[in-house]
């Protein structure tokens, strides 16, 4: 951990002992530790829109942040799609921590930031999630303009459940074409594979529990496809069915591609904390997002 700065080293000695099974008590006290990092909001520093409808559910919404003063040129957009073991979870409200500190990041960074929420399992199956990220992008295309965004340089940043709805909208299995392509994906503690590896009630409620069609609902064959660039990352201490899958990905892109992924292991870091971390004190992603997105929207 020599090469951790300070209060990288802080954060980790505080995860660590929290271990890498994912529970609720493990998920509360990592939300409680990254909750005393993160920066607090300035709304005088921003503009922030909630609870824009993308489509007719109530829970197909997104919040879209610019700065306060706005930007001179359109700007690259960062879509983040929250986690939630396809059951739980939401972009976050005016008064939380997360995901406010993915979308006020964007801008520090000098973006536009977008945090949607999505249907959930289990009145919403498979596809569902790809099917709301892609009706979240096109929603995007269309309307970002008017709110400091370019259409044609949007990234989407997936954590867990998210991940693996960015992975599904990537791989076809939305149903939908993009009006326009987005310029890039970033998945954080994503599930590309369903065929390998242990499946729970979750993934069940969300894709079934028809062994039969473990296949065509895995995106590893469509990331592969893909003309998107992809960055993929996964906390150091995550269960160890995110490092199989990991493999997985490396073993795959190797054998079809001839190179290895962009992949990051996040030094420590949990399943939970990947995304918690972003613009905090600490924060082990920010640099890395930060470079994937201006050499993806850097036209």
């Amino acid at each position: 951990m020599k090469h951790l700065d300070r209060s990288s080293l802080e954060m980790f000695r505080a995860l660590s002992p929290l271990g890498m099974a994912l529970n609720m008590e493990m998920a509360q006290a990592t939300l409680a530790i990254c909750a005393e990092r993160v920066e607090p909001i300035d709304e005088d520093d921003y503009r922030i829109v909630r609870d824009l409808a993308y489509g007719a559910e109530p829970r197909q919404c997104l919040d879209i942040f610019a700065p306060a003063e706005g930007f001179d040129t359109l700007r690259p957009v960062l879509l983040f799609v929250h986690g939630g073991a396809f059951l739980y979870g939401d972009k976050g409200g005016p008064e939380d921590p997360f995901y406010n500190n993915v979308g006020t990041w964007a801008v520090r960074r000098g973006f536009i930031g977008a945090a949607m929420s999505y249907r959930l399992a289990p009145e919403a199956q498979w596809p569902a999630g790809a099917a709301d990220v892609a009706l979240a992008h096109d929603w995007l295309t269309q309307n970002i303009a008017a709110r400091g965004g370019d259409p044609r340089h949007i990234v989407l940043v997936g954590h867990d459940a998210g991940a693996v709805h960015v992975a599904g909208y990537l791989a076809g299995h939305s149903g939908r074409q993009p009006v326009t392509p987005p310029a890039g994906a970033v998945l954080v503690s994503g599930r590309y594979d369903l065929t390998t590896g242990e499946r729970g009630p979750n993934e069940a409620a969300y894709f079934g529990s028809d062994p039969a069609r473990y296949a065509s609902q895995s995106s590893l064959e469509g990331l592969l496809a893909t003309s998107v660039p992809c960055l993929f990352a996964m906390g150091e201490l995550e269960p160890a069915l995110y490092h199989r899958q990991a493999a997985q990905l490396v073993q795959a892109y190797i054998e079809n591609k001839g190179v290895f992924p962009r992949l990051l292991a996040l030094p420590g870091h949990n399943h939970i904390s990947c995304m918690l971390q972003l613009g905090s004190h600490g924060d082990t992603l920010g640099k890395e997002l930060n470079s994937f997105i201006v050499r993806c929207t850097d036209a």
